[in-house]
């Protein structure tokens, strides 16, 4: 969750080895035969490194994958229940979006537990078998921790908005504004004046909560303002307090003690404000909330939450099994990106999200040039560290749909895959992405269910529309609940979007996912080697060579455009001396017979991957 996901998304409208015998890709993918003896020796540091750095994790929003009760909303047993299919598609980890207690304003984000389980959802002893019937599985489970604000329900802020001497009080950001009449006050922030101890008052500065109003909202009881990055009943705890710390800590504790593999941060750059309370840059005009746009300077990205960070990775060093800390983080450059693994120290999150490259600032351009320069700047600016790609989550309209021109989408959505998976990058997935499943975004107000659209609307539509229920078949209810009244309604598309009509379609957007998958486990290339960025004036052209210095090289090719484009592959500077090609995989059945590395031509948006002899 962050404010840039949450409002400028929707301002703007919206990513054990082959077998000596062949691996056998139908249709649009032509047979490779390799010796064992070629094929039996991957990366030199594969076998050591830590299971996160190959693999593919896979989001999954709980309320929406499947319903195992029969009431309409989906739930840890619904998830058990579908480990074979996810151990099919090739998954290493899920990352469950929050299943805790709430009273579900923001869907979860808004906990009043750390340490259960929501009832809608199941209980602990639900969650204690999907970890160990993942482990059965080789399907790890990751948890979303929300650190930066807790519900107003929690009990922790019952007691602190109830007294200013209550113990907990000071585990929040409270503050007394500051007069009505003061100098330079905004007519905005005269909209949320109240009576103070010793006259008028209004909030202390011009933050803007990034779910619509006022960052700071009034309590009576104890005649101050809190503040609140997002909805008013997520009161933003202070992290500066170390009580606050260690409570945090030891929730997280709780959950790796159970065995889960580590924890997705929930807008994690926003743990610490401004002590000065400074107004934020304003930045002209308003919002889908109809607030004014102002930036998030002192709001976001502090230093001080790189302290909180390597104290959080020693914390969970002390556990076996290389648990992770995976971030959200949407940060404005590369430069930035790179603070958060701990510069050339590597010592606070392992994968940080690079929204750089699947969201492009979430503004979508599918442009080869720009795909390459910022693959390129986090192949060179991070120090080594390992890049973790990602073009879909819960909080934006899907990649499909940002990145689709409405006639090539289908092509459009495979090489989004194709980058996914053929980068030196961990990957990260959400769920329904492998089948093409679309952004399905009410149109009227009535049927909004996110309060942002609710609020917002009709310029703000909220995130209803990437979180509609997984589609399994083509029969009732999509096969996520046999309740008629699903807590989203099933999309128009489920008839033929769907996991169980396109497993029988070779040339399916599932069967594309699970062969870039298999590739990317299989072959030592993919897998674990270096990469090198060919033909790297071409417009038009995103191209690249694996490479570990032994066994078979493997280069990709993606045409970013609507138009037949022919090329010809230089290896020279690689280190790959081979010739000849023969076809791993191609969306498009034009292309699995290709040999040479000259004049090869690739349909509009096609995506072809073959090994170098």
């Amino acid at each position: 969750m962050n404010p840039f996901s949450a409002t400028i998304s929707r301002a703007s409208h919206r990513f054990p080895f082959l077998a000596a015998a062949a691996l056998a890709l139908a249709c649009a993918t032509l047979p490779l035969q390799h010796s064992a003896a070629q094929l039996k020796e991957k990366s030199v540091s594969s076998s050591t490194d830590p299971w996160w750095k190959h693999a593919v994790v896979y989001e999954i929003y709980p309320r929406s994958y499947q319903d195992s009760t029969g009431d309409g909303i989906g739930d840890l047993n619904g998830i058990t229940s579908r480990l074979d299919y996810l151990q099919k598609l090739g998954v290493d980890a899920v990352w469950i979006a929050p299943m805790y207690p709430s009273p579900q304003v923001d869907f979860g984000y808004d906990i009043s537990n750390y340490e259960s389980v929501d009832p809608q959802y199941g209980t602990l002893a639900d969650m204690d078998r999907l970890i160990a019937e993942g482990q059965k599985h080789h399907v790890r489970v990751l948890l979303d921790m929300v650190l930066n604000h807790t519900s107003d329900k929690h009990q922790w802020f019952i007691e602190a908005s109830s007294s200013r001497t209550n113990p907990k009080h000071e585990w929040y950001v409270w503050n007394d504004g500051i007069p009505a009449d003061s100098p330079g006050v905004t007519p905005y922030q005269k909209r949320f004046e109240h009576d103070g101890p010793n006259g008028k008052v209004v909030p202390p500065n011009n933050w803007i909560s990034g779910f619509g109003g006022s960052a700071w909202e009034w309590v009576p009881a104890v005649r101050q303002f809190y503040y609140h990055e997002f909805y008013k009943q997520q009161p933003d705890l202070n992290w500066r307090n170390p009580a606050v710390e260690k409570a945090m800590f030891g929730s997280m504790q709780f959950w790796l003690d159970r065995g889960i593999a580590g924890f997705r941060l929930d807008a994690i750059p926003s743990l610490f404000e401004d002590l000065q309370l400074r107004n934020n840059p304003e930045l002209g005009g308003i919002n889908a909330q109809g607030d004014p746009n102002v930036g998030n300077t002192y709001t976001d990205n502090l230093p001080e939450v790189h302290d909180v960070i390597r104290r959080m990775r020693a914390m969970i060093a002390k556990y076996p099994g290389d648990r992770v800390l995976i971030g959200e983080t949407y940060l404005p450059n590369t430069a930035e990106l790179d603070k958060w693994y701990g510069g050339t120290a590597h010592n606070e999150l392992q994968l940080p999200m690079d929204m750089l490259i699947g969201f492009h600032g979430l503004h979508a351009k599918l442009s080869a040039a720009d795909f390459r320069q910022r693959i390129e700047e986090v192949e060179t600016q991070i120090h080594g560290a390992q890049p973790l790609i990602v073009f879909d989550n819960h909080d934006n309209v899907r990649a499909i749909d940002r990145y689709g021109d409405g006639i090539h989408d289908d092509q459009i959505n495979k090489l989004l895959a194709t980058m996914l998976f053929t980068t030196r990058a961990t990957s990260l997935m959400y769920y329904g992405q492998e089948i093409g499943m679309r952004t399905t975004t009410p149109t009227q107000r009535d049927d909004v269910r996110d309060p942002i659209g609710i609020t917002g609307w009709p310029n703000e539509r909220g995130r209803d529309g990437e979180r509609t229920p997984m589609q399994w078949t083509p029969g009732p209810q999509a096969g996520f609940s046999t309740n008629p009244h699903t807590w989203l309604p099933i999309p128009p598309s489920y008839k033929t979007i769907n996991v169980a009509v396109e497993s029988k379609d070779p040339n399916s957007q599932l069967n594309w996912f699970k062969k870039l998958i298999a590739l990317r486990r299989d072959i030592p290339a993919l897998h674990g080697g270096t990469m090198t960025m060919l033909d790297t004036s071409n417009p038009d052209i995103l191209s690249y060579v694996r490479s570990t210095g032994s066994g078979p090289a493997v280069v990709i090719a993606m045409n970013f455009t609507a138009a037949p484009k022919t090329i010809t592959l230089n290896l020279a500077g690689s280190g790959v001396t081979g010739t000849t090609v023969k076809t791993f995989a191609a969306s498009d059945a034009t292309l699995t017979s290709i040999s040479t590395l000259n004049n090869i031509t690739l349909p509009p948006y096609a995506s072809w991957i073959a090994g170098v002899q």
